[in-house]
């Protein structure tokens, strides 16, 4: 029997009851357990590519004290990357990847992560050819740059550098790009304190080859609208289908 034939049918009741559940679990799910995040910029590329959609696992790394209490989870590790509301503005999403945990040492050689003086292992990241920056290869440094770093920060890391090395203050951690001289990170804003994390991406669910920037026929490409109409439209033909369903690492 068809649902419309359950309604004619009088079967209304129970199935306005099925519809009402269906909702719950799916209000329950996106709130609690995951959450669909699409990557804005190319700061973790190759890992994950502008126009990647993700599934954000909000459950791993536990919550409020009551479900930590009932329900399995595990702590942030180096490696992990993260989604977080960013420090400086919590109403926009990042996605980076974590290097340092709090009290650990770290700084940056010639563009080498060293971790309480034993460099990190890092077979995903990549860099521009021929490209230095002294600021953001040699990390920390006692001259900032003439851009791009937050002032604030600038003064909260002169207080935390200890031997050449920064120092992750309890509760916060420093996250990188894996596209490393292309990611506006940790070495611009500082930390990511706990309580910012969001998850961890799980999948890409899907990928669209196509940017905002590529989008033809109109003087709005910018416009969420536009690309969100243009994506539902040509999604067969955008898709990078090798990406789809793909874990993240």
């Amino acid at each position: 029997m068809s649902w419309s034939e359950k309604i004619l049918g009088g079967d209304w009741p129970a199935t306005i009851q099925s519809v009402a559940g269906t909702i719950v679990i799916a209000v329950f799910v996106v709130t609690f357990l995951v959450q669909a995040f699409t990557i804005p910029s190319e700061s973790m590329e190759q890992t994950l590519l502008t126009g990647d959609y993700v599934l954000v696992d909000k459950f791993c790394y536990g919550g409020s004290a009551g479900w930590n209490r009932l329900l399995p989870y595990r702590k942030v590790r180096r490696g992990d990357i993260i989604v977080f509301h960013y420090p400086v503005n919590p109403a926009q999403d990042f996605v980076k990847r974590v290097v340092a945990l709090p009290g650990d040492r770290l700084r940056l050689v010639n563009k080498r992560v060293y971790v309480n003086g034993n460099p990190l292992p890092e077979p995903y990241v990549q860099y521009i050819p021929g490209q230095h920056n002294s600021y953001l290869d040699d990390f920390p440094q006692n001259t900032a740059p003439n851009y791009g770093v937050e002032a604030k920060w600038w003064k909260e890391m002169r207080v935390l550098v200890d031997n050449h090395q920064l120092i992750i203050p309890d509760g916060h951690y420093f996250v990188l790009g894996d596209n490393r001289d292309d990611s506006k990170d940790s070495r611009f804003w500082g930390f990511v304190p706990r309580e910012n994390i969001i998850g961890r991406p799980l999948m890409i669910y899907w990928s669209s080859g196509v940017s905002n920037n590529d989008l033809p026929g109109s003087p709005t490409v910018g416009d969420r609208l536009f690309h969100l109409a243009y994506a539902a439209t040509h999604w067969f033909q955008i898709a990078r289908w090798k990406r789809s369903f793909r874990l993240v690492r």
